[in-house]
């Protein structure tokens, strides 16, 4: 694993990853040493088959402010060929993290804003720490939303509630956004990472290979039809039902004990 800067990656439990942003100083900012760090790290994720569920969180205050994009204002002539380049590998790095087939969480520790919401968007589940505050201000700085927004929020809340989003550019506080559905739960500040680390080890306590194939089978708002769906399942649930790990799961609820899945 190369060194990684402005990020850190740890092994809390059995299965599970913990990537924390770790630039506080600047409410951890997307600085190119992150972003460069952010794409090794998924790389190595991608590749290690003893990972189950990926949790992404922020060191201090925040959990993201964003981009670092003062050099977007510091070179007023830039092309917008130049500028085109630069954001579109910006949030292809960031948004690598959703070609990994393990489920994602985003612990949203503090204020996630802008691309640092988008972040956040890109995970497959998000929990929020008491207080937190949840942004896309796109058009209040004079800007087109990026990082997928206008794709990620719609399908994470819904067409309406992403109008109202993005087009007023307010804020959210975290109780308002788990009745929007933009976080699937609010925790107390006190016990916030640790129950998010609870729920990451139960997913990872899951069978691997069904978990999996599930997450694949939800992308992207799911199946375009009920067919299409169905057509999935009758070849995705065979394949688990070939498997080991299927046979103890019976076993296990027969026996009425936890299972213990090993990925075969």
């Amino acid at each position: 694993m190369p060194e990684l800067t402005h990020l850190r990656l740890e092994r809390p439990s059995e299965g599970v990853a913990l990537l924390v942003l770790d630039n506080p100083d600047l409410r951890n900012a997307m600085s190119d040493e992150m972003t460069r760090s952010w794409v090794s790290a998924v790389d190595e994720l991608a590749a290690d088959r003893t990972v189950r569920v990926v949790v992404v969180t922020g060191e201090g205050s925040a959990f993201c402010s964003g981009g670092n994009t003062g050099w977007i204002a510091s070179e007023p002539d830039a092309t917008v060929d130049l500028l085109r380049t630069r954001m579109i590998a910006f949030y292809r790095a960031w948004l690598s993290i959703r070609r990994l087939e393990v489920p994602t969480i985003a612990a949203v520790n503090g204020a996630a804003v802008g691309a640092g919401l988008c972040l956040a968007l890109a995970c497959d589940l998000r929990y929020a720490a008491s207080g937190a505050k949840l942004d896309v201000p796109f058009v209040r700085l004079g800007m087109h939303p990026g990082m997928a927004a206008t794709y990620l929020l719609p399908n994470v809340v819904g067409p309406a509630v992403a109008r109202d989003l993005l087009l007023t550019g307010r804020m959210v506080e975290a109780d308002e956004a788990l009745r929007l559905g933009l976080v699937a739960g609010v925790h107390a500040r006190e016990t916030f990472l640790d129950d998010v680390l609870a729920t990451a080890a139960g997913i990872a306590a899951t069978a691997p290979i069904a978990s999996r194939l599930t997450k694949l089978a939800l992308a992207d708002g799911g199946h375009a039809d009920v067919e299409s769906c169905l057509q999935w399942e009758a070849l995705a649930q065979p394949v688990t039902l070939a498997t080991a790990d299927l046979q103890e799961g019976i076993r296990a609820s027969q026996e009425r004990r936890p299972p213990v899945f090993t990925g075969h």
